[in-house]
């Protein structure tokens, strides 16, 4: 009994990793393919109203154009903001010399030189492999939103034609149990989604509230790249954080103040995030902060960037399935982050 116990759990860990390689090594497919259904989930509420007034085609033309819409202003908003920082950092390189300047005294007056240090780690093959990268991870991101396109489409195309699929399924257990589990996941991503929307209009609002009130410059940008970040769980924020505080450092050469910054913006994102959104959230999608973190870094290891955005729901479709079945339901309750009340 004890050997079969030890086969079984072999089997599961080797299962566990060859499927975890397979993710990784096909994330050019799959990382898309995994965004297009949580797209398709999300949009779909908005098809099916139209579909009650207008022909199924032009229904998912209109949903696909105001879908790529939406995308569209979220990458403008970003590109317009960190745009305004660059253009602000041209025009004041003065006070990046200074900067530079006062750093290279201090660190000179403690035994370490700035000047070695670059010319030992200058190389013109670094600069062409910084290129190389960048062009590399640029087509990454068209491919990756080529394909997510595709699938898009073809996923809001035959939803409908999947529901009425699953219902002719002779298994009622399997038939109840897919429609079901299908379901409550599409609402659930649909309640995170306007969950993370109003968090995150909340978050670009403060910012820039606390931006003016600070003195920071350029404080309508910072709001609008909190807000867009701030779709993004953890490394979002942590991004709109660290690159205002090294601003303000830059503006006014005090690290007081660059301490002070980079302490209001935490409050703000951890009051935010760990506090106001998780009661507005609710128990439906309560989940552990440590299993929230981990799905972040996880997923991002994966799939890069477009895993740190759908890591999330991933983890709230799982848990979905695991509250499906008796024999996984603790999974579910013991992620969930709340405690269950007794009776």
């Amino acid at each position: 009994m004890k050997h079969d116990s030890v086969v079984r759990t072999s089997l599961l860990l080797l299962t566990s990793v060859v499927i975890l390689a397979a993710l990784y090594f096909s994330r050019a497919i799959i990382a898309p393919i995994t965004f297009a259904l949580f797209t398709v989930a999300i949009a779909w509420p908005l098809q099916s109203a139209l579909q009650k007034r207008i022909t199924k085609l032009l229904a998912v033309v209109v949903t696909i154009i105001v879908t790529i819409a939406i995308l569209a202003i979220l990458v403008f908003l970003v590109v317009w903001g960190f745009g305004l920082v660059v253009q602000w950092l041209i025009n004041n390189t003065d006070r990046l010399q200074t900067l530079y300047s006062q750093a290279t005294e201090w660190l000179d007056g403690h035994g370490i030189s700035i000047a070695t240090l670059v010319a030992d780690s200058y190389s013109p093959g670094w600069i062409i492999s910084a290129v190389r990268e960048i062009g590399g991870r640029g087509y990454g991101l068209v491919s990756f939103f080529v394909i997510a396109f595709a699938f898009i489409v073809l996923g809001l195309l035959e939803v409908d034609i999947a529901r009425k699929n699953i219902e002719r399924l002779n298994t009622a257990p399997l038939r109840r149990s897919l429609l079901v589990g299908a379901e409550e996941i599409a609402e659930k991503f649909q309640k995170y989604m306007v969950v993370r929307t109003t968090m995150s209009l909340l978050t670009g609002v403060v910012v820039w509230s606390f931006a003016l009130v600070a003195g920071i410059e350029l404080a309508t940008a910072w709001g609008v790249i909190a807000f867009v970040l701030n779709y993004i769980p953890f490394l979002g924020p942590l991004i709109a954080t660290v690159f205002p505080t090294l601003f303000v450092l830059v503006q006014s050469g005090s690290w007081e103040a660059c301490f002070i910054v980079f302490a209001g913006l935490n409050f703000i994102q951890f009051f935010i995030g760990s506090y106001l959104e998780p009661r507005i959230a609710g128990a439906a999608l309560s989940m552990s902060p440590f299993i929230v973190l981990l799905a972040v870094f996880f997923w991002s290891f994966l799939w890069g960037i477009a895993g740190a955005f759908i890591g999330l729901p991933i983890m709230i479709a799982i848990l979905t399935i695991c509250e499906q079945h008796k024999s996984t339901e603790w999974i579910a309750l013991l992620l969930s982050g709340h405690e269950r009340k007794p009776g």
